[in-house]
C-alpha cells in the first residue's frame, strides 16, 4: 500500500520583524520537511508569508503544525494551515507550462479605478495573476512638486482568450483613466534587451528643430504650412523635407549652435541614459532631423550612434540642401536593423522609441516598440505607449525598480 503524501500550505501574517522567517523555517528544519514553494511580501510593515511543504514519509503532520502554531504565537504572528490534496498539487504543477506575460501600469498616481479596470480585463481573458510588484519608490502623501510616479507590475499566466481585444481594451482604459499599460510576453528577450533606439524631435527633446531653425530664418509660417500639408497626406515626407530645408537657405551656421544649446531635454532623459549606460545597453538616435543636433545630444547624453539628415553648409551658411539619403520612416527601420546586425543583437532585444507616424516602421521592427507622448493614430498602431510620465518610464518596462536605478 503506497504512502499517501501529505502536502500543507502555511499562511503567516502579522507585523514584520527581523528573524521571523528564520524562526519558522527552523521549526520545519527540525522535522526535515521538503519545501515545495515559498513566497513572502511586506506591505507597510505587514508581513504575508506562504510556505508549501511536504511532510516526510512515515512522519505525521500534527507535531509539525503544533510546533509551528506555538512558535507563531510566541513571536506574535497569525498562522493558518491548509491541507493540499495530491490532485490539487498536481494541477498546480501542470499549470507551470503555460505562457507568462508582464503587464505594467504606469501613472503619476495609481487609482483603484485603474486597477479594477485592468484586473477585470485580466480575468475576462482567463489569465491568472501570480505576482504583483511595485517598481516605483514609496509614495509620499504630499507631492507638491508633481515628481512622484506609481508603477506596478503584474506577472500573469495563461493564454489570453482574444489578445487583440485585450490590447484594444487596455488602450481604451489608458485613454479614459490616465494610466499607461504595457503588455509584454515574459520571455528571455524581455529580460535581456540590449539596444535602445530613439527618435530625436519631440521624443528625446521637447522641440522640433526644423521649426526652431525656421523661426530664426523668419520662415516659420511657410515651414508649418508644408508640415501640415504632409500630415494631411498631400505630399510625402521626402518632398516635405526638401521643401522645408530649401526655406532655410542663407541661415548662418552659428544659429545652429544657439538652437542646440537651448533645446529642452524631455523629462527623464538624463536619468534614462545614465542607467542604460551603467548597465551596458547600446543606444542610438535615428532621426528625420539633423545630424548637428544629434551629435550635440550624443555628446551630452553619451549616446553610441547617431543617424540623421545632414544639412549642406557652404561659407558658413546653409545652402537649402541636404547631403546623402533622406532618413524617412522606411530608412529608420533599415538603420535599426543595421545597428542590431553590427552589434550582433537579436531584433527581439531591441527597443525603439518615437512619437510620429514616420517612427512606426522602426517601432514595428523592434522587439519593444514604444510610442512616446504620441498622437492617437501612432499610439493605436504601436505595441506600447507612454503618455503620462517621463522618458525614464522605459526603465520600468525593462523591469528595473527605483531602488536599483536611483543614482
Amino acid at each position: 500500500m503506497s504512502h499517501k503524501r501529505e502536502v500543507i500550505l502555511v499562511n503567516i501574517s502579522g507585523e514584520d520583524k527581523p528573524g521571523l522567517t528564520s524562526a519558522l523555517t527552523d521549526v520545519l528544519a527540525h522535522y526535515n520537511v521538503n519545501i515545495l514553494d515559498i513566497g513572502q511580501a511586506v506591505i507597510h510593515q505587514d508581513l504575508g508569508l506562504g510556505i508549501l511543504f511536504e511532510v516526510p514519509a512515515k512522519s505525521e503532520s500534527s507535531p509539525i503544525l503544533k510546533d509551528l502554531l506555538f512558535k507563531a504565537y510566541e513571536i506574535g504572528l497569525n498562522v493558518k494551515f491548509t491541507p493540499i490534496t495530491e490532485e490539487q498539487y498536481k494541477d498546480w504543477v501542470d499549470r507551470q507550462g503555460k505562457e507568462r506575460y508582464i503587464i505594467t501600469l504606469l501613472s503619476p498616481k495609481l487609482t483603484a479605478r485603474q486597477l479594477a479596470a485592468v484586473t477585470k480585463e485580466i480575468v475576462d481573458q482567463n489569465l491568472n495573476i501570480d505576482i504583483i510588484s511595485r517598481l516605483s519608490g514609496r509614495i509620499p502623501l504630499d507631492d507638491s512638486l508633481g515628481k512622484v510616479k506609481s508603477v506596478v507590475e503584474f506577472s500573469v499566466r495563461g493564454t489570453p482568450g482574444d489578445i487583440e481585444k485585450m490590447k484594444t481594451r487596455f488602450i481604451e482604459i489608458a485613454g479614459t483613466s490616465g494610466v499607461d499599460i504595457a503588455f509584454q510576453e515574459d520571455n528571455i528577450y524581455r529580460r535581456n534587451r540590449r539596444l535602445v533606439c530613439f527618435d530625436m524631435d519631440s521624443t528625446l527633446i521637447q522641440a522640433e528643430v526644423i521649426d526652431e531653425l525656421a523661426r530664426k530664418a523668419g520662415v516659420f509660417e511657410e515651414v508649418s504650412a508644408i508640415t501640415e500639408s504632409a500630415m494631411r497626406g498631400e505630399i510625402d515626407f521626402d518632398e516635405s523635407f526638401r521643401q522645408r530645408v530649401a526655406l532655410l537657405k542663407g541661415l548662418d551656421e552659428s544659429v545652429m549652435k544657439e538652437v542646440a544649446e537651448s533645446l529642452p531635454l524631455t523629462e527623464g532623459a538624463e536619468r534614462l541614459f545614465q542607467v542604460l549606460k551603467k548597465y551596458g545597453y547600446r543606444t542610438a538616435i535615428i532621426s528625420g532631423g539633423f545630424t548637428y543636433f544629434g551629435h550635440y545630444l550624443k555628446n551630452k547624453l553619451n549616446i553610441d550612434y547617431v543617424f540623421a539628415n545632414e544639412l549642406e553648409i557652404e561659407n558658413g551658411k546653409l545652402t537649402g540642401k541636404h547631403k546623402g539619403d533622406i532618413i524617412n520612416g522606411q530608412k529608420k527601420a533599415e538603420l535599426l536593423k543595421l545597428i542590431a546586425f553590427k552589434e550582433d543583437i537579436h531584433m527581439a532585444q531591441v527597443i525603439a522609441v518615437g512619437d510620429g507616424s514616420n517612427d512606426l516602421p522602426m517601432l514595428r521592427e523592434a522587439g519593444l516598440g514604444i510610442a512616446f507622448h504620441a498622437k492617437p493614430k501612432v499610439k493605436a498602431s504601436a505595441k506600447h505607449a507612454i503618455s503620462t510620465i517621463g522618458l525614464d518610464a522605459i526603465l520600468y518596462l525593462l523591469g528595473f525598480r527605483d531602488r536599483e536605478i536611483n543614482l
